[in-house]
């Protein structure tokens, strides 16, 4: 039981694993330097592991459903405790055993006995003989001595002989008792090899439904998860990707190149310092909220792998000239660092992390360093490592020091 309760919380531990990790990488991918039909491929990795991680909760449900319960009521049936302690059953193979053997087990006593006083006997008479010679070569020894061991000498052999005999007349009555004895026994011994029987086609029976939850070859959906997954990384296209991004982030991309315009008191911008600050990191096509007959026009197309990669991309920015600066308009260039000030926070690591790209940051679980900016709306912030290091980090990967 234990051997299936260990295996089951196995299954279910590795389910959790694949979860966690499928949720960890899915969000990375998110955030990396993958798109088009490559991140989609990257994707299905993910999901394959948590259908997979669903499978294997399915075998951990099956073992402690079925095959943990199954024992557990076959072992109730089976053995029944004693209020004294051990099982019933056991107690009656004992006493059944001890029942065969006792008429067998007495006359073995008695011929124990027998055989010590026979060879008791012997060991006496061989010392009587020995006294008897030595006394004839002694001159000090007078007749009535030397009678004396002679008696001793005929007393002896006459028990050697009474105590052979006895020996001999026991062991022929144990070999009389041995037949019925081991007829008993017998009888005693196939009501168990009958139990064990039982025991051994159960096991059988249920080591190989055991067998059939673990194997998951066999389970149709198992296969398709990896057929899936073969399918999306096949249909992933590399051209393909290439002729997407030159469309929308790259020369083929729709372009919005200033054009004269009245001055208007209502003109507004959409973005901030920040959101500007935020467009050059990325490829963004953005246009102007305008009153009156103006129209609000604004596409944004932006793609996770250059994020953070390319700062001077392809762009149609709602500037004079998209390679110079909004000066003679009044307004600060998009390109510029902001310059919002941060007070720096010193944060812990909870996860190890090590940078996808050359302006991120690699740290391990337990590490302090300093937050020098808040978290953008991507999920990043900026540091700095203990050694001055600065890059960026994701955000849930650390927490405040209290």
């Amino acid at each position: 039981m234990n051997c299936i309760h260990e295996r089951a919380r196995i299954e279910k531990g590795y389910a959790q694993q694949l979860t966690e990790w499928a949720k960890r990488w899915k969000q990375l991918v998110e955030k990396g330097p993958q798109y088009g039909t490559v991140e989609k491929a990257w994707h299905a990795f993910m999901s394959e592991a948590e259908k997979v991680s669903e499978l294997h909760l399915e075998v951990k449900g099956a073992l402690m459903n079925e095959d943990f319960e199954k024992i557990k009521n076959w072992q109730k049936d089976s053995f029944h405790k004693q209020m004294i302690g051990g099982f019933k059953e056991t107690k009656e193979a004992e006493d059944g055993f001890r029942k065969a053997q006792k008429p067998w087990a007495k006359k073995l006593k008695e011929v124990e006995a027998a055989k010590k006083a026979y060879h008791a006997a012997c060991k006496e008479e061989k010392l009587a003989v020995s006294r008897e010679t030595n006394s004839k070569a002694d001159p000090a020894l007078n007749p009535e001595q030397l009678k004396k061991l002679q008696d001793k000498v005929d007393k002896s052999k006459q028990d050697v002989l009474k105590t052979k005999e006895k020996y001999e007349k026991s062991l022929k009555d144990l070999d009389n008792t041995t037949p019925q004895y081991m007829e008993n026994m017998e009888q005693v011994f196939e009501q168990c090899q009958q139990f064990e029987e039982k025991r051994l086609r159960f096991f059988r029976e249920v080591l190989l439904e055991v067998q059939k939850h673990l194997d998951l070859s066999t389970v149709a959906s198992y296969k398709n998860i990896y057929r899936e997954l073969e399918q999306n990384i096949k249909v992933a296209d590399a051209i393909e990707d290439l002729r997407w991004f030159r469309a929308n982030h790259g020369p083929g991309m729709s372009m919005n190149w200033p054009q004269f315009e009245d001055w208007s008191a209502d003109l507004n911008r959409t973005l901030s310092r920040r959101e500007k600050k935020k467009a050059s990191d990325g490829v963004t096509l953005t246009g102007i909220n305008q009153t009156g007959d103006q129209v609000s026009q604004q596409k944004n197309s932006s793609v996770s792998s250059y994020e953070k990669s390319y700062g001077a991309e392809w762009s149609d920015e709602e500037t004079n000239n998209p390679f110079s600066s909004n000066d003679a308009q009044g307004e600060t260039n998009p390109f510029d660092e902001e310059a919002s000030p941060t007070t720096e926070v010193r944060v812990r690591a909870l996860y190890d992390y090590e940078g996808q790209e050359h302006d991120e940051l690699s740290f391990k679980t337990g590490e302090e360093l300093t937050k020098i900016e808040d978290e953008d709306e991507q999920g990043w912030c900026k540091g700095r490592l203990d050694n001055g290091q600065v890059g960026l980090y994701p955000a849930n990967y650390v927490e405040p020091i209290q």
